[in-house]
C-alpha cells in the first residue's frame, strides 16, 4: 500500500517518454513479485495506483479497461507507465479470471485497440468511409461490399446521396463497443497500409477503379460536403477517454440500479417471511385454544355424567327399599290368609266371620297389588324423568356450565314432585291398613304444592339470574379486554397496577442454576430447560396436585412426591423448583382447564389480582398526574 501511495504522490515527478517502457517493466516486476497487490480474490481486483478513488473493488474486465484507458491517456508519464504495467500483469498473469467472459469480449480485452492520442476526435458510433465505390456495388444494400468487408465485421452500409444523386461514397457502420472500435481501426489501417487511405485519396490525381477507405474523424464530420452532413446527422464527435468515462458511468449506474433492485427484493422477501411466520404462530395458537376448549368440555362432561350416575343410583336404591317393604307386607298377608284357611270354624258365626275376614284380606291384597302396579308406573316415570334430566344437563352444559348447581336443584324438585305424586297414588290404595289415608294425603298434597311453588319460583329466579349474569359477565369481560389493551401506554415496570402473565415461568432462577452447573453453556441450557418446563406446564395430562381436606373445606396443593418435580429439584435445585410450582399454582387457579398462560390485571404493590375498581382508580391517578404536567 505504501508503494501505491508513493506512485500516486509522484504523479507530477519528471519522467521522460523514452524511459516509460523501462519504468513500466520495473513496476511490472514489483506487481508480479507481490510488492504491489492487485488481486484480492478469485474475481476481485483493485488498482494499487489509485487508492483515493471511490471505487476500490473491480472485476477483471473493469480493471483491465481502466488500466488500458489510463495507460493510453495524456496523463503524466509515470502514471501511464504504472497502468501499462498493470494491464500487462492482468493479461499475462491473471488471464484465468477472464475465463467466464464471452469469447468476443475476452478477445477485445486481451487485444485492445492501439493507443491513440487522447484529444483525437472520432465520429461515434464508429463509422468508416469508402470512396470511389461504383454505383452497381451499392445495390441490394451493398451486399457485395459487405462480403468484401466481412472480416472487419461491419453492422451495415449506407450510400451517401445528394441532390444530384449518388455521390460515390459509402458509410460503413461498426458496433458501438470497443470491439467495434478495434474493427474500425483495423479497417482504417488496412486501407492505409495498401496506400488507399484518406491521404492517398486527397493526393491522387487519378482515382482509377480503386476503392479508398478510412475511419471517420473530426475533419470528415465538420466538412460541408454530403458526407459531412450525413455524419453530423447520425453521429457525434468523442475522444476515447470521454467515451471510456461515459461507458464507465453507465456501467456503474446499471450496477447501482441492480443493487437497489436486489435490496428491495430482499426486503420484500423478508417481509413475506415475517408475515408467514406470524400466520403460522396465529394458527398454532388457535389450534392450542381449540384443544384446550375440547379438553375442558370433555372434563365437564365426565363430571356431569358422574353426578348423573350417582343421582340415578340413589333413586334406584330408594325404589328398591320401597319395593322390599311392599313385598314384605304382601308375604305377611299371604301367611295370614293361609293361617285363616287352615282354621276350621266350629260354628256358622265363626265361618261367616272367617269368610268375611278372608274377603277383607283379599280386598287388601288386591289393594296392595294395585299399589305395586302404581309404584311400578311411578318408578318408570322416574326413570324416564332421569333420562330426560340427563339430556337436559348435557344441553345446559353446552350453553353455560356456571348454572349447573341451580339446574340440579330444579331437577331435584321435579324428582321430588314425581315421587310425591307416586306416593300419593300409593296412599290412595292403602285404606284399611290402619293408616289415616286422608291425613297422609293432605300432608303429601301440601308438600307437593310447596314443591310446585318452589319450582315456579326457582324457574323465575334462574331465568332472571341467567340474563343478569350474562349481561354482567359480558360487560365485565369487555371492560377487562379494553383495560388490557389501553393499559400498555400508562404502565411502566414500577406501576402499582400492571398485566401479569399467569403461569409463565421466570427465567432468572434457571439462568442462576445453570451458571453454577454448566459454565459457558449456561445461557443455552437455561433456555432449553425453561422451554421444556413451559411445555410441561401446558400438558393437560400432567396434574401434580393432591386434595387436602381441612374441616369441611377441600383444597388442592402441590404433590411434592410427583416424579417430575422430584427430578427437577435434584437436577436444578430448590429455587427452580419453587419457580415451577408457583407457575403451576397460578395456572391451576386462573386457567385449570386450559393449562396455558393467561393475562390478568395484577396489583404489583399487594401482589394479588387487581379488581376493576383498583384499575380504574390507578388510571384516574395517572390521568391527574399527566394533567398537572401539562
Amino acid at each position: 500500500m505504501g508503494s501505491a501511495m508513493d506512485c500516486s504522490s509522484d504523479e507530477s515527478s519528471e519522467l521522460s517518454d523514452t524511459d516509460v517502457d523501462d519504468y513500466a517493466e520495473k513496476v511490472y516486476m514489483d506487481l508480479k513479485s507481490g510488492k504491489l497487490v492487485a488481486r484480492l480474490g478469485t474475481d476481485r481486483f483493485r488498482c494499487p495506483f489509485c487508492p483515493g478513488k471511490k471505487k476500490l473493488d473491480y472485476c477483471y474486465n473493469e480493471l483491465l479497461q481502466h488500466a488500458i484507458g489510463v495507460g493510453a491517456s495524456n496523463r503524466a508519464a509515470k502514471v501511464k507507465a504504472n497502468h501499462q504495467a498493470l494491464a500487462n500483469l492482468l493479461k499475462t498473469d491473471h488471464a484465468d479470471a477472464a475465463g467466464s467472459l464471452p469469447s468476443r469480449q475476452a478477445e477485445a480485452l486481451f487485444n485492445p485497440p492501439k493507443p491513440v492520442q487522447d484529444q483525437e476526435l472520432f465520429v461515434y458510433p464508429w463509422m468508416g468511409i469508402l470512396a470511389n465505390v461504383p454505383a452497381e456495388q451499392t445495390e441490394k444494400g451493398g451486399a457485395t461490399v459487405m462480403q468484401q468487408l466481412d472480416h472487419f465485421r461491419p453492422s451495415r452500409l449506407d450510400a451517401v446521396h445528394c441532390s444530384n444523386g449518388y455521390t460515390g461514397y459509402l458509410v460503413v457502420h461498426f458496433h458501438k463497443d470497443w470491439i467495434g472500435f478495434k474493427d474500425a481501426l483495423a479497417f482504417h489501417n488496412y486501407y492505409k497500409s495498401h496506400h488507399l487511405g484518406k491521404m492517398n485519396w486527397n493526393e491522387a490525381a487519378r482515382k482509377g477503379k480503386y476503392i479508398f477507405g478510412w475511419l471517420a474523424k473530426e475533419e470528415d464530420y465538420s466538412s460541408d460536403d454530403p458526407v459531412g452532413k450525413f455524419l453530423s446527422e447520425r453521429g457525434e464527435l468523442k475522444t476515447v477517454p470521454e467515451l471510456q468515462l461515459e461507458l464507465s458511468q453507465k456501467t456503474e449506474t446499471i450496477i447501482t440500479n441492480l443493487t437497489n433492485q436486489i435490496s428491495a427484493k430482499s426486503k420484500y422477501l423478508l417481509e413475506l417471511e415475517c408475515k408467514c411466520n406470524q400466520m403460522d404462530l396465529a394458527l398454532q395458537r388457535a389450534m392450542e385454544d381449540t384443544d384446550s376448549l375440547h379438553q375442558r368440555y370433555n372434563e365437564e362432561m365426565r363430571n356431569m355424567q358422574s353426578a348423573a350416575r350417582e343421582h340415578s343410583r340413589r333413586i334406584v336404591q330408594e325404589t328398591d327399599q320401597l319395593r322390599k317393604q311392599l313385598d314384605e307386607k304382601e308375604h305377611g298377608i299371604k301367611r295370614r290368609s293361609k293361617q285363616l284357611r287352615e282354621i276350621v270354624a266350629q260354628t256358622d258365626m265363626e265361618r261367616r266371620e272367617l269368610e268375611n275376614e278372608r274377603k277383607k284380606n283379599d280386598v287388601q291384597n288386591d289393594s296392595l297389588h294395585m299399589a305395586r302396579i302404581e309404584q311400578k308406573k311411578a318408578n318408570e316415570s322416574v326413570r324416564i324423568l332421569v333420562e330426560k334430566h340427563k339430556k337436559e344437563k348435557e344441553a345446559a352444559l353446552k350453553e353455560i356450565l356456571m348454572l349447573e348447581k341451580k339446574l340440579d336443584e330444579k331437577q331435584k324438585l321435579e324428582l321430588d314432585i314425581e315421587q310425591l305424586r307416586g306416593k300419593l297414588k300409593v296412599v290412595k290404595h292403602m285404606e284399611g291398613e290402619g293408616v289415616d289415608v286422608k291425613k297422609l294425603t293432605e300432608e303429601l298434597t301440601k308438600k307437593l304444592d310447596e314443591r310446585m311453588e318452589a319450582m315456579e319460583h326457582l324457574d323465575q329466579l334462574n331465568q332472571a339470574l341467567i340474563i343478569k349474569e350474562r349481561m354482567t359477565n359480558d360487560e365485565l369481560q369487555d371492560a377487562k379486554k379494553e383495560l388490557k389493551k389501553g393499559l400498555g401506554d400508562l404502565l411502566n415496570p414500577n406501576s402499582n397496577i400492571g398485566i401479569k402473565r399467569m403461569g409463565e415461568l421466570d427465567e432468572k432462577p434457571f439462568l442462576r442454576a445453570c451458571n453454577e452447573r454448566y459454565g459457558e453453556e449456561a445461557e443455552t441450557k437455561a433456555l432449553e430447560f425453561c422451554s421444556l418446563w413451559q411445555d410441561n406446564l401446558r400438558d393437560a395430562n400432567w396434574h401434580p396436585f393432591k386434595v387436602v381436606t381441612t374441616g369441611e373445606t377441600a383444597k388442592q396443593i402441590i404433590n411434592e412426591g410427583d416424579e417430575k418435580l422430584v427430578g427437577l429439584k435434584e437436577q436444578l435445585g430448590e429455587e427452580v423448583y419453587k419457580a415451577v410450582t408457583v407457575a403451576l399454582l397460578e395456572i391451576n387457579e386462573y386457567n385449570a382447564s386450559g393449562s396455558y398462560v393467561v393475562s390478568e390485571l395484577w396489583n404489583n404493590k399487594e401482589n394479588k389480582k387487581a379488581s376493576i375498581g383498583e384499575v380504574v382508580e390507578h388510571i384516574l391517578k395517572q390521568w391527574k398526574v399527566q394533567k398537572r404536567k401539562r
